[in-house]
């Protein structure tokens, strides 16, 4: 490493941050001031972690097969290496000229994105940024990005109103992500080392990303309110990348290990075992503070499977009926040793443990046919994040129609939407 280099390390987290970005953005091409109008032929360029194995690449791999199955000619532009979420890699190449190019990073990073893939690409578009945030207040360096798009996708109301609340935000609209059918290897119960008949909650996160938000303990402390040690109640914690977490994955890993009923499944999964795993399991449990979607939630919604989640944030856009019970909780400061969403004067959800409790043994003593018909109310409330209806809530939001799946006042405030 050079003397720069090592200097470079010396400096705070936080410096190395702002310098990165706000040399980024002094240094990046900003769109044309007035976007074209929505073209139903003109081409569109999806530019994000394609090459990811991450929820942003899953999410930026599903909005381009969204708009696919909408009827757009769909380019894709991998920024995977570019921007440092992989091996590095050459900029992609956009074709200049008119179009539409959505860039889906989050706020801090568009402007880098926006260097990457150069003034060429992007004069003459109408530019779309695509973000994903997970608390009801904007973090402030997001606010960057708002010069360098005319308009903001999100997968959420809940995350709408954090962007809408912004002084000088551009028009935000409102499409989720969607879900596909799913689609499950051969692999059952015994592959997972899970006893047959028991009754099975399973939680999945990402174990880098901010194990405070995801909060497992509480999903541990329920478990062990509900059912105590019994071997035919079992609780599975997937998770991966536990090896980046620190002193946050210890805490989890130890009260599971004082639980011989909660297992603990740290590697990654291919998509098919994944949705095997899902259809292991009995039910969906999430005690999370805060989701900007839920992609975990929707999932086993699609799958048939009855979901326990906090009632608050992304996840309540599409929890309804009542195969999807939405736990009580009580709002309190966002404090995350991780960082990621350690902001000062946020809040997010802390879930009442006793009250989760009490649904998973509601839950578990329902008995195997009054949980399939849960699990099939869940399947029903999901349908609105099918490929189909998503395809179509992209297709009106690309031509700046109304939203055929709006609920309430959220959606593109504004703007212009003739066509």
């Amino acid at each position: 490493m050079s003397a720069l280099g090592r200097v470079w390390r010396l400096l705070p987290r936080d410096m190395r941050r702002e310098a990165l970005f706000g040399a980024m953005a002094a240094l990046a091409p900003r769109p044309d001031p007035e976007p074209p109008r929505p073209d139903a032929a003109g081409p569109v360029t999806v530019a994000g972690y394609f090459g990811a194995p991450t929820g942003l690449g899953a999410a930026a791999r599903r909005l381009a097969a969204a708009l696919r199955l909408a009827g757009f000619a769909v380019a894709e532009a991998d920024l995977t290496g570019p921007l440092r979420q992989g091996p590095p890699a050459p900029p992609p190449r956009v074709a200049p000229g008119p179009g539409t190019l959505m860039v889906h990073v989050n706020g801090p990073m568009l402007p880098w994105a926006m260097r990457v893939l150069g003034r060429g690409a992007v004069s003459g578009k109408r530019v779309i940024a695509v973000w994903n945030w997970e608390l009801p207040k904007l973090a402030p360096d997001w606010r960057r990005g708002f010069r360098f798009t005319h308009e903001i996708w999100v997968s959420s109301r809940f995350t709408a109103g954090a962007v809408e609340a912004e002084p000088g935000a551009p028009p935000v609209r409102v499409v989720p992500y969607m879900v596909p059918e799913p689609d499950p290897s051969p692999l059952r119960r015994a592959d997972f080392g899970l006893p047959e008949d028991a009754f099975v909650a399973l939680s999945v996160f990402d174990a880098s990303s901010s194990i405070a938000r995801k909060n497992p303990l509480a999903a541990i402390a329920a478990h062990r309110a509900a059912f105590g040690d019994r071997p035919d109640r079992a609780l599975v914690l997937k998770t991966h990348k536990t090896d980046a977490a620190g002193p946050a994955w210890r805490e989890v890993a130890e009260a599971a290990a004082g639980a011989p009923n909660v297992l603990v499944l740290d590697r990654a999964l291919d998509r098919r075992d994944l949705w095997a795993l899902v259809l292991a399991a009995d039910c969906f449990l999430s005690t999370h503070r805060s989701e900007g979607f839920g992609f975990g939630m929707a999932e086993a919604m699609r799958a048939a499977r009855p979901v326990l989640a906090t009632g608050w944030s992304g996840n309540m856009d599409f929890m309804a009926g009542e195969g999807a019970v939405a736990l009580p909780f009580d709002l309190v400061p966002a404090r995350d040793p991780q960082r990621t969403y350690d902001l000062p004067g946020a809040v997010w959800a802390e879930v009442r443990v006793p009250d989760a409790a009490a649904a998973l043994a509601a839950l578990a003593n329902a008995g195997p046919e009054r949980r399939a018909a849960l699990g099939a109310a869940a399947r029903e409330a999901a349908e609105a994040l099918s490929p189909a209806a998503v395809a179509a809530r992209a297709r009106a939001a690309l031509l700046g129609l109304s939203d055929p799946g709006a609920q309430g006042p959220l959606g593109l405030q504004g703007a212009d939407i003739s066509v």
